[in-house]
């Protein structure tokens, strides 16, 4: 299985596929930080969320690469577990290199500002909490990405939309208050969490909510594999 993972990552890369969705990424938060300096904390927290809609764009781009008949051949030789596996850690993978260079941007660019009171959260602390602000968005967007696929919608056209609807509903929802927000991954409330003072409470409630969203999320994408294998 390790070895279709490299095989699909370099297929993404040769292909030139991955300069889109980086680019995109790169343009998206030169926008973001372009506005003004903030706390590294507040700063990632809404670049998780600019994020999220690339990294779900970056994995329907990955799945999207192979053809179907290199898939049914990887199917026959490594089983349909392995190679649903495969696609999504060779997605996971890519959006992890993604998440690096967004943790990276803000400091090239100018757009975090340094702690000054004692009361602001060090540099150390507002990085750890940027990478898992970035960290609860992945599993999500692959998941998206992934329900998003060819493989599932059939069409590039359907699967635009799916992306589209997905990520307009996530932060449309996350809007919505309590009544309708857990039905979206918690993009908003974590970025609101890291603009004030997060509790070890509300950030594994945060955690909790991120994992079982994507593991619903994934558990429709690989029934609806099954189902069209």
């Amino acid at each position: 299985m390790i070895a279709l993972v490299r095989f699909r990552l370099v297929g993404f890369l040769r292909t030139g596929r991955a300069l889109a969705p980086v680019l995109a990424g790169l343009l998206t938060l030169g926008i973001l930080y372009g506005g003004g300096r903030a706390e590294p904390a507040e700063a990632y927290g809404v670049s998780a969320v600019v994020l999220f809609p690339v990294l779900a764009w970056q994995t329907k781009i990955l799945l999207d690469v192979e053809p179907d008949v290199q898939r049914r051949l990887a199917l026959v030789a490594v089983g349909p577990a392995r190679e649903r596996a495969a696609g999504l850690l060779a997605a996971a993978t890519a959006g992890l290199g993604l998440v690096v260079v967004a943790l990276a941007v803000p400091w090239l660019v100018g757009g975090v500002a340094t702690p000054t009171g004692p009361e602001d959260r060090s540099i150390a602390a507002g990085l750890a909490l940027g990478l898992w602000a970035h960290l609860l968005a992945l599993p999500a967007a692959v998941a998206l990405g992934a329900l998003a696929s060819r493989v599932i919608t059939r069409t590039a056209g359907y699967g635009v939309a799916v992306l589209a609807l997905g990520v307009v509903l996530a932060l449309v929802l996350g809007l919505a208050g309590p009544a309708l927000g857990w039905l979206a991954p918690p993009l908003l409330p974590t970025a609101r969490a890291l603009a004030g003072s997060l509790s070890v409470t509300t950030a594994a409630l945060l955690t909790g909510w991120a994992l079982l969203w994507a593991w619903m999320a994934l558990a429709g994408y690989l029934q609806a594999r099954h189902r069209r294998a």
